[in-house]
């Protein structure tokens, strides 16, 4: 069961050179528990754009053939520390939290190509590519954090709709580019 923690403050950091490497070690350490199992692991979420400030968390998506069943990706994954929020509603992925003694963690395992999979590849490369956007998206999270810093569901509220804005922008983007993924980060 996911250990419940103390709520802690909604804080958003300057971006930090660590978090790259923060995420390619743990992304190593997952590589070496899932292997093949792994079809992709990538760094996703806000501390995976370069420049941009965010709560202190590395967000990675680990894409696999399936969601169902669970013992493939479960196993090695609970072996290795991590804890699984069999309490998560969001049928779309199955949610971790870190083991003891790594850095804050959401691991999200996704069924690779799936919308919500790609969505966040798309989101990440989309705000990497335009600054402007990039930048409201942050002046929004700071506010938010500001107006809901105890509160971590009206904080995530307070941010839809710039994510849906900029997801209709990068939909668009992904049109006329040609956008698709590219290899996975690790």
């Amino acid at each position: 069961m996911l250990r419940r923690m103390a709520p802690d403050p909604v804080e958003i950091h300057e971006y930090s050179t660590e978090w790259p490497g923060q995420f390619k070690r743990i992304a190593g350490l997952l590589r070496t528990s899932l292997s093949d199992v792994a079809l992709r692991i990538d760094h996703i979420g806000s501390t995976a754009v370069p420049g941009m400030a965010a709560k202190p968390i590395i967000d990675i998506q680990v894409s696999v053939v399936s969601l169902d069943p669970i013992e493939p990706f479960l196993k090695p994954l609970e072996s290795a520390g991590w804890v699984w929020d069999r309490d998560n509603t969001e049928l779309t992925k199955h949610f971790f939290r870190e083991p003891p003694g790594f850095p804050r963690i959401h691991l999200h395992v996704r069924r690779l190509g799936s919308w919500h999979e790609q969505l966040a590849l798309l989101f990440r490369d989309y705000l990497r590519q335009h600054p402007a956007d990039c930048a409201q998206y942050e002046q929004i999270k700071r506010v938010a954090a500001i107006t809901h810093r105890d509160d971590r569901a009206k904080y995530g509220d307070a941010k839809t709709p710039i994510i849906w804005e900029i997801i209709q922008k990068a939909d668009r983007w992904a049109g006329t580019t040609g956008w698709e993924p590219s290899s996975s980060d690790a």
